[in-house]
């Protein structure tokens, strides 16, 4: 969605773009040629990578051959820091302008890494408030503008509630979303313990937010005789009904926080990953909405302490109305005014566009 919104910044800037992408299919609706979708290149963990090394490395190569074949006039990089830092080193040394949208989080852990970045880039572009400062205190100039999220949400957005849980036969009763993530490997960590408290809220029914690139015959083979019923394709709704939601550290931790949803933030991963990150990693939280506020938000359930009796415990407060949940609403409003109006992607694009056409030094 970032890309995509940031590609219409630039063409709207000059009609005569044209992209050549390595993503999904958001990019290609904005017009650029997809040569790989993402879901071929994401793998999550120390692990799944080290598992995963030699398709990882194919597609860089790949990716490099396109790169040079194509010739294009800037290289455009946004997140997924383990292939693009790689990407941007080469096409540097190419003599490529490059620019990086939602710059490599440095200050979570090898920070050295940050001198690699200015290194490798034209200009990087940070998304969280504190980034800015962090980068200048290596003697480095970001541009900040804002977080990119408030672009793809419309919070004003209405939903018919009684036509949405009649389309998907949800009942009367109150629902808690699971909100699992959308890879098989985390499907396969995470589901299983967030279907463990269905049986303890039976005043509640639990509704699945599916993806839709992953096939429902996969869902079932994880739910089994557990009471929930999924929605594809319509996170954002479930949510909007929602009393509360369990949800996968990720970028859907802030989006349950702009809707104003009440969740438990759930993660496991495999055990090796875990060692290593928990010897390389140096952060006080995982989810966004702590991250943003600097502080202990919203509950978080990691490896070992992510069990069902966790969850239970986390969650049973955020139901009824009370302290809990109007505190976690309060540090919601505080959230917003912190990530910033809307319009991060074309702020980007507009000064991308700028260096572009000035055609100076950085």
């Amino acid at each position: 969605m970032h890309a995509s919104k940031l590609m219409n910044g630039l063409k709207a800037r000059d009609a005569r773009a044209e992209f050549r992408c390595w993503g999904g299919s958001q990019m290609e609706q904005a017009g650029g040629t997809i040569v790989k979708h993402y879901r071929d290149l994401a793998f999550m963990g120390f692990q799944e990578v080290a598992l995963n090394i030699r398709t990882i490395l194919q597609n860089i190569r790949f990716c490099k051959d396109d790169l040079v074949a194509w010739n294009p006039d800037a290289v455009i990089l946004v997140d997924y820091p383990g292939f693009n830092m790689r990407i941007a080193e080469f096409a540097k040394d190419r003599g490529f302008k490059v620019f990086y949208y939602i710059s490599p989080q440095v200050w979570a852990w090898k920070k050295r890494r940050v001198h690699k970045i200015h290194k490798n880039t034209d200009l990087a572009f940070v998304v969280l408030p504190f980034e800015k400062d962090f980068h200048a205190g290596y003697g480095y100039h970001v541009e900040y503008t804002g977080h990119p999220m408030p672009d793809s949400m419309d919070l004003e957005a209405k939903i018919d509630e009684s036509a949405f849980r009649n389309t998907h036969d949800l009942g009367e009763k109150p629902i808690i979303a699971l909100v699992p993530g959308s890879r098989k490997q985390e499907l396969k960590r995470i589901l299983p313990f967030m279907l463990k408290i269905t049986e303890r809220f039976s005043d509640y029914q639990f509704v699945i937010a599916g993806v839709s690139t992953l096939k429902k015959d996969y869902y079932n083979k994880l739910i089994k005789d557990y009471p929930v019923k999924i929605v594809f394709g319509q996170t954002y709704d479930l949510l909007k009904i929602s009393r509360a939601a369990a949800v996968k550290s990720g970028t859907v931790t802030l989006e349950t926080a702009m809707l104003g949803i009440p969740q438990v933030v759930c993660y496991r991963m495999s055990f090796i990953s875990a060692l290593i990150a928990w010897m390389l990693v140096n952060v006080k939280y995982i989810s966004l909405v702590n991250l943003i506020l600097d502080r202990k938000a919203v509950a978080e359930l990691i490896q070992y302490k992510f069990t069902a009796d966790t969850l239970s415990r986390e969650l049973a407060p955020l139901l009824p109305d009370g302290k809990a949940r109007t505190r976690m609403l309060n540090d919601y409003k505080e959230l917003l005014t912190l990530v910033g109006p809307p319009g991060a992607s074309d702020r980007a694009a507009a000064l991308i566009s700028e260096k572009l056409n000035n055609n100076k030094a950085i």
